[in-house]
């Protein structure tokens, strides 16, 4: 899985801790992720509130891209909001793949 970290003119980001927590979150899913996108930006300029949005866009390999938003104060909050998004998202997504028909029902009992 490959990171890609890109911000506007108003946003500062670190470029490591903001790879590492997208690794970090994602580590469930890195052999079917080819590239994660992660665009920060400023909302609203310096009006404050909730300033910094990112953007998170995961690829996975034989699929169309997936992605997710997330606003708050700090570029870090944006990009964990953003990643709890994304690993929901996914779980969905892949989940549902290794589902085998036939398995047990809600109940537990088997169909």
């Amino acid at each position: 899985m490959h990171v890609e970290v890109s911000t506007d003119t108003r946003v500062t980001a670190d470029v490591p801790v903001t790879t590492a927590a997208v690794e970090a979150g994602l580590v469930r899913f890195r052999d079917r992720l080819t590239r994660v996108e992660v665009h920060l930006s400023d909302v609203n300029g310096p009006k404050g509130g909730r300033d910094v949005r990112c953007a998170l866009e995961a690829r996975a390999a034989g699929r169309q891209p997936v992605a997710v938003t997330n606003e708050a104060h700090t570029a870090d909050d944006a990009v964990k909001g953003a990643v709890e998004k994304m690993k929901s998202l996914l779980t969905a997504t892949f989940g549902r793949e290794g589902d085998a028909k036939g398995g047990p029902s809600a109940s537990g009992l088997p169909t």
